[in-house]
């Protein structure tokens, strides 16, 4: 598996709960934080539920 860097684009107030949690658990905390973790099936999950959130790179 490659890895993937996660950028958090928007805020996660106003959201519901669960995106709220798969930010934390994608080790995002702040706008403009960035994070690379390894892109599993579980990870791409995630991303996907806060895709309009964030933005991915492969790297």
């Amino acid at each position: 598996m490659g890895k993937i860097r996660i950028t958090q684009l928007k805020s996660g107030i106003d959201r519901p709960e669960n995106q709220k949690r798969n930010l934390i658990a994608l080790g995002l905390r702040k706008l403009n934080q960035k994070v690379e973790v390894e892109a599993t099936p579980q990870i791409r999950g995630m991303v996907a539920k806060v895709s309009h959130l964030v933005r991915v790179e492969e790297i």
